[in-house]
């Protein structure tokens, strides 16, 4: 091709069309960034947790851990906002634990969908105990005991 192929053909192929990028896409991406951070025992409220929880284990549900629990966004063409919640372990810093969860969410969600979030807020719902156990940990006690 010559150099002047992209003008021929109406530009850089990166600028011929659109890319949407579905909210649930960037709530993915927040969901798992968050949860890679030390400190983070979960996302979502007790409440929300025992929920999804119960919702798992019935027939037909799906399998897995919701990823986006927790996690909401907004999303426009080139920026986005996202709101977590989130439970962090006894004896942690709860401000660095919610400066690093906010720094990996940023990187993460500018990297991979290309969107400059303009802000990422943290609510920290509740702490896990050491003596706790979990609700889904309990959920599944009892269903092997039955």
């Amino acid at each position: 091709m010559t150099e002047n192929a992209g003008a021929k053909y109406g530009g850089a192929p990166g600028s011929r069309g659109r890319t949407t990028i579905a909210d649930v896409v960037v709530e993915k991406i927040a969901g798992m960034a968050a949860r890679d951070v030390l400190g983070v025992h979960a996302l979502g409220s007790g409440f929300a947790r025992s929920m999804g929880s119960m919702r798992e284990r019935m027939p037909g549900a799906g399998s897995g851990k919701s990823v986006t629990r927790g996690v909401s966004v907004e999303v426009g063409e080139l920026q986005a906002a996202i709101d977590l919640e989130i439970v962090v372990d006894y004896g942690v810093s709860i401000t660095d634990v919610a400066g690093a969860v906010r720094e990996n969410v940023i990187s993460a969600v500018e990297r991979m969908a290309g969107r400059e979030v303009v802000e990422v807020n943290i609510a920290v719902s509740d702490v896990k105990l050491p003596d706790e156990e979990d609700e889904e940990d309990e959920g599944e006690e009892r269903q092997r005991i039955q």
